[in-house]
């Protein structure tokens, strides 16, 4: 077996299938509409930008709309031309839609993160030799002349000099080609990457689409649970993915029971949270449990500016935010403080800090925090 079968795909989460193997798309609805006018009428962009939040089913949309711009035939205008489409649904069973799921299609490109030059690791970046790999793919005929796609998973993976030539190519576009690009964080690219294509941005799901998503995915959603999940998650099934993995809903629990005795940690609560997420082997859940206490600080922001309690992701949440976060100071001192945890917590992950210890440090300064705003 060759070194790079033994990878992990870069653009697929870790236990959960590819998104060119996953069939429905939950909550995009307008998205795919438009995408289907613009195909109907016969005015399609040579690019689309898919935006979003991460995991929200970008690449899910990519790969619906690549095969259904594959598999359709063109309309030649003949009398027994065949009917405009009514949806992005391909049978899985036809030949387009499994050569795309075996990576055989001879007129689709998927650019992604390469193996590195050993082929012992995957690529920090998409680098400008894979852009240039696909225009030599696109510079060949096809193969019927028909259709040609591409999907770019993701835009926000490219080095600058990438990036400089894939706007060259979306500048000057190959006849007959389609690129759909994938962007987690558009504002962050070149301002003329962003203009030369038509954006489709998709939002956070909902707690329903959401369940539906993570179950296509192999997850399982208690009803009791969808708000909580799709709360903590941001609507991205990628993130709630993880969290069903590592149990997160019961760690933000155990998150929010130890905030409820602030100001005055409860130092054993404290220690057992620190002891469970530092643990050797527990990098995942270390991860987890700083994200959450990060995202328990912006909940806290966000209530004591706007003075909208968000719904519950756990039991008694909601007093224990209104009481944590009263008003706008409160607000400034939690969104000041998510800031610094943050950078703390990357500096010492960075150094090989002890997790646990390095925990224990921000429950500290979350308790201080709480002390400070006690005594005003």
């Amino acid at each position: 077996m060759a070194a790079t079968d033994a990878l992990p795909e870069p653009d697929c989460l870790d236990g959960a299938p590819h998104p060119r193997a996953t069939q429905a798309l939950f909550g995009h609805g307008a998205q795919e509409a438009a995408f289907l006018q613009a195909f109907n009428s016969g005015r399609l962009h040579h690019a689309w930008m898919l935006t979003g939040p991460k995991g929200v089913g970008k690449a899910t949309l990519a790969w619906r709309m690549a095969r259904l711009l594959l598999a359709t035939p063109e309309n030649d205008g003949g009398m027994f031309a065949a009917q405009p489409p009514t949806s992005l649904e391909i049978d899985p069973a036809h030949p387009v839609a499994r050569r795309l799921l075996q990576l055989s299609e001879p007129r689709h490109y998927l650019l992604r993160r390469a193996p590195n030059d050993k082929e012992t690791a995957l690529s920090q970046v998409i680098s400008v030799d894979e852009v240039r790999k696909m225009k030599s793919f696109f510079a060949l005929s096809a193969a019927d002349g028909g259709r040609r796609t591409a999907i770019i998973d993701s835009l926000d993976e490219m080095n600058p000099a990438a990036a400089n030539a894939l706007l060259k190519l979306l500048e000057e576009p190959p006849a007959n080609v389609t690129l759909l690009l994938i962007a987690h964080q558009p504002a962050r690219l070149l301002p003329t990457i962003r203009s030369r294509c038509r954006e489709l941005r998709l939002g956070p799901l909902g707690p329903q689409d959401l369940a539906d998503a993570l179950t296509q995915a192999g997850g399982e959603v208690a009803p009791e649970d969808r708000t909580a999940l799709a709360e903590l998650s941001g609507g991205s099934v990628g993130e709630a993915f993880r969290l069903t993995n590592l149990d997160g809903l019961k760690l933000y629990a155990a998150v929010t029971r130890l905030m409820a005795t602030l100001p005055g940690l409860d130092r054993p609560q404290a220690l057992a949270l620190a002891d469970l997420a530092g643990a050797r082997g527990a990098a995942e859940t270390f991860d987890l449990v700083v994200t959450l206490i990060d995202l328990f600080l912006a909940r806290l922001a966000r209530l004591g500016a706007t003075g909208q309690t968000p719904p519950e992701a756990a039991p008694n949440e909601s007093a224990l935010l209104r009481r944590l976060a009263p008003d706008e100071a409160a607000a400034r001192a939690w969104a000041t403080l998510a800031q610094t945890l943050s950078a703390r917590a990357r500096r010492g992950r960075a150094v090989n800090l002890d997790p646990a210890a390095l925990l224990m440090d921000i429950l500290l300064h979350v308790d201080e925090t709480a002390g400070s705003l006690a005594q005003r």
